[in-house]
């Protein structure tokens, strides 16, 4: 795998205009609109299969975003991939290459916020519906679910909030006996999870998060299964028009390098504290994939390579929203922030059952506020030492 991040999409003879073929090592910055063609046969070779001949037109590409695509690809195992501006322009796109107006799609309950809401507010308008799903559902629930103008099924495992692991071959098994196309968020930890071998046909991913890893861009990635997967996806993103800038693909393709090492220390770092938190008193639980507690670890020894940095917890009750926010306010290396996959770590209060509508978080009874947590690549022993100050505050507010 390591060897992939390093040389998927390498192409130096193509890099070069030197007569000796000296190159480079990363490929240049290409910055384009307009595409010229040298002769009347180019222009009606590009034309012939719109947007699938190479360079067309700036929106569709250019030697820098094909060198991201092509390795993303060689990560994922897949036939090709598109990139977008974001990683919910990924989801979107995504999701509109498979539905039209009478559509019906089904999707995880415990899906990333704004997919919920692209599903509720936007495709609702345009006659496509959405029924959600509990993350820990069986298959055989599951597959009674599926209507006869079903499309699709979107999955994301673990999830981003509450860390449910999905038993994502099983579901895709039944999607697929129904024709359905099986997508999945695979933003959680790329090169952990391989998503054509679990069943899925569409693998999205924020290329913001670990893929960049610097917490400076913004990108999405979708990769498909088969070439008919990949036409379908490369259409619906050139008809939305929503391409990344060719600094921003570059800079993604910088960090894709490294992604490998920095995966490996974020996952490292992060199951240390992971199993450090579970000993503290003020926590009842810490929501952890990679954890023995973790009510779907066997799911996800099964599934996946190793974990990621980014896992949440959950405080006993009794403990003041007031002293919460001290405990926040007070963190020196723990910043607040949505994101993860950055070189930063990052601590802030979250509220699972704000974006969930079948299956609700347990809070009360014994179970307080809840947390997501990102772990850096900052020393394990000064981030406890943060943490530490962080659960004083929060007993003596």
């Amino acid at each position: 795998m390591d060897t992939k991040l390093v040389h998927g999409g390498v192409h130096r003879d193509e890099w070069t205009t030197d007569p000796l073929k000296r190159s480079v090592v990363n490929p240049p910055v290409y910055h384009s609109s307009t595409v010229v063609f040298p002769n009347v046969a180019a222009l009606r070779f590009a034309s012939s299969d719109w947007p699938f001949t190479g360079m067309w037109y700036g929106r569709h590409g250019n030697p820098t975003t094909f060198a991201l695509e092509e390795a993303f690809a060689a990560l994922e195992g897949a036939d090709n991939a598109c990139l977008t501006a974001s990683g919910v322009a990924a989801v979107n796109a995504a999701i509109l290459a498979f539905v039209k107006a009478g559509d019906h799609i089904l999707m995880t309950d415990a899906v990333y916020e704004p997919s919920r809401a692209f599903c509720d507010l936007f495709l609702k308008r345009f006659g496509v519906f959405t029924t959600y799903f509990s993350p820990c559902v069986s298959p055989d629930h599951f597959a009674t679910l599926i209507r006869d103008n079903t499309t699709l099924v979107l999955v994301e495992s673990p999830a981003s909030l509450s860390f449910e692991v999905m038993d994502v071959p099983a579901i895709a098994e039944k999607a697929h006996a129904r024709g359905l196309k099986v997508l999945i968020d695979n933003t959680y930890g790329p090169t952990l999870f391989a998503p054509f071998d679990n069943g899925c046909d569409v693998s999205i991913n924020a290329a913001t998060k670990y893929i960049a890893g610097h917490s400076d861009l913004m990108m999405g990635i979708v990769a498909a299964k088969d070439p008919e997967t990949y036409r379908a996806i490369k259409k619906s993103v050139a008809e939305l028009g929503c391409p990344p800038g060719t600094d921003d693909a570059y800079l993604a393709l910088r960090g894709l390098r490294t992604l490998g090492v920095r995966l490996r220390q974020h996952g490292e770092s992060g199951l240390k504290i992971a199993k450090w938190l579970e000993q503290r008193p003020e926590i009842i639980r810490v929501m952890h994939p990679g954890l023995e507690s973790h009510p779907q670890h066997h799911l996800f020894k099964k599934q996946f390579k190793g974990s990621a940095g980014l896992f949440g917890f959950q405080l006993k009750a009794g403990f003041s929203q007031k002293a919460v926010d001290a405990m926040l306010d007070g963190m020196k290396l723990h910043a607040m922030g949505f994101s993860w996959g950055g070189f930063e770590s990052l601590l802030i209060q979250n509220n699972i059952n704000s974006c969930r509508t079948v299956e609700q978080w347990k809070y009360g009874d014994g179970y307080g506020q809840t947390m997501r947590i990102h772990v850096g690549l900052e020393d394990i022993a000064d981030l406890i030492a943060d943490l530490e100050q962080g659960f004083e505050r929060l007993t003596s507010a």
